[in-house]
């Protein structure tokens, strides 16, 4: 009997082992493998041409794959939750964040973790979604996000994942481009981890010029910040090269660092500074650019708990860098108390020179 159970179980370990094998290799062998720019399909693109001179306003907004809500948390920042609460509970979030975006009437939106088919999100395509609120903008999607299966938590796997970037605008287009941003984890955490981008939107101005948007979102939980500085370096040369042709740049979106000019102390926490969460390095910025950020809102928090006013940890790593021959008119964080996300949106309001 005992040689038995000993069989019974020696097989079970043997056939687990042999599923994680065929598994991984499964993974590997059909890992999203971007090149390094891919160009983007663009829909609706409109006819509104840009002008210097005319003020216009940008938005970045991180949803959270419309699952990370205030009342939520997330296992890769010490929390246990994978997903959203209920499919109801995103089709909320996604109806609370795509009002609120209506009623802020920016010219152009920078979104990111947008979902189009994920467990976590209850297979919900967020793109089409969110377009319900949002008429008479070009939109430009993007993956960062691709992965058959992500099984971890163990007891509530992340699932199917399908999510990206989003950049939506109300001007007309010549281009919309994928970057693939460098740095890799090891094999095989590479596997079930984000291909961080950026999206790239090249606007023709009246003078001759293009405003260029990229619309970022950078890496987070790489320890120590190793895979980030690889990627502002990628980005500190990719913003040389169109400065150096005269263009208009604003980069904006999630830096996943504390922001020059913003003090995560000036928020009430009982936290610690969380590992994640790296300060800007003081050497990045090129000459005469500029952040744009509102620090008195912090713009994400921990989601290790749910959210409660003065017990997270927040800070603002949500905001713009952009070009000497741009002014900025006006920043303003929108502290909506992480009720649909576990971020919140910063606008601003610039004008090309």
């Amino acid at each position: 009997m005992v040689r038995k159970v000993s069989w019974a179980f020696g097989g079970a370990a043997i056939a687990l082992f042999l599923f994680a094998g065929v598994f991984l290799l499964y993974v590997t062998v059909t890992d999203y493998r971007p090149r390094e720019t891919e160009p983007i399909v663009m829909e609706g693109n409109p006819d509104r041409v840009m002008k210097a001179g005319d003020a216009f306003t940008v938005t970045t907004f991180n949803i959270g794959y419309g699952g990370l809500d205030r009342d939520q948390d997330f296992f890769m920042d010490g929390g246990t939750g994978s997903r959203s609460s209920s499919k109801r509970q995103t089709e909320l979030n996604l109806r609370g964040i795509g009002t609120f975006l209506s009623g802020l009437r920016s010219d152009i939106i920078f979104i990111q973790e947008v979902d189009i088919d994920s467990t976590r999100s209850y297979r919900i395509n967020e793109v089409d979604s969110l377009k319900v609120f949002l008429p008479g903008y070009g939109f430009s999607y993007a993956d960062n996000y691709k992965m058959p299966w992500v099984p971890v938590p163990v007891l509530h796997p992340m699932g199917h994942v399908r999510g990206g970037m989003l950049t939506l605008s109300k001007f007309n287009s010549s281009g919309a481009v994928r970057y693939q941003l460098p740095g890799e984890e090891k094999w095989p955490r590479q596997q079930f981890d984000l291909d961080r981008a950026f999206i790239e939107n090249r606007i023709p101005v009246k003078n001759g010029k293009e405003l260029v948007l990229v619309n970022l979102h950078l890496s987070a939980f790489d320890k120590g910040g190793s895979i980030r500085k690889q990627q502002l370096h990628y980005l500190k040369a990719y913003i040389q090269k169109e400065t150096a042709l005269g263009n208009y740049l604003i980069v904006g979106g999630d830096w996943n660092h504390s922001l020059p000019g913003t003090d995560p102390k000036a928020f009430k926490t009982t936290q610690d500074w969380p590992e994640w969460l790296q300060p800007f390095p003081e050497d990045f910025k090129p000459e005469g650019f500029q952040w744009a950020v509102d620090n008195k809102v912090p713009s994400v928090r921990t989601v290790d708990l749910p959210f409660k006013e003065g017990l997270n940890f927040r800070a603002v790593i949500d905001g713009f860098l952009v070009s000497p021959n741009i002014e900025i008119l006006h920043v303003e964080g929108h502290d909506l108390k992480h009720e649909h996300s576990d971020h919140n949106p910063v606008k601003a309001e610039f004008v090309l020179k």
